[in-house]
């Protein structure tokens, strides 16, 4: 399986999880605590040097919608940050050694 289907694979597969248990949430607590988890996630991705944009960008919309009180959106948007932070997290230990796989010989 090429490294970007891996990637892909697993984003998806976090945003999965994520989307689903977002339907149920809707209190400003909720959002509160998924921030909380999305920006750790983002904080360890940028130890790694390997923050994504769209974490940022994502980040932001849940803030944004939590300022309106739209907590069922600011919730689903954190949660949505915390899996796209630990999909960048996941790309930056797996390529720290699957590069030399791709290297030529």
């Amino acid at each position: 399986m090429p490294k970007s289907a891996l990637v892909s694979t697993l984003v998806l597969a976090l945003l999965a999880t994520g989307g689903t248990s977002a339907l149920a949430a809707g209190s400003e607590e909720d959002y509160k605590a998924a921030y909380a988890a999305a920006e750790a996630a983002n904080k360890e991705a940028g130890k790694l040097r390997n923050q994504w944009t769209t974490t940022a960008n994502t980040l932001a919309a849940a803030k944004k919608a939590a300022d309106v009180g739209d907590f069922d959106k600011a919730t689903a948007s954190a949660k949505e940050a915390e899996a796209l932070a630990k999909a960048s997290i996941f790309q930056a230990t797996s390529e720290k050694t699957r590069w030399k796989d791709m290297e030529i010989r």
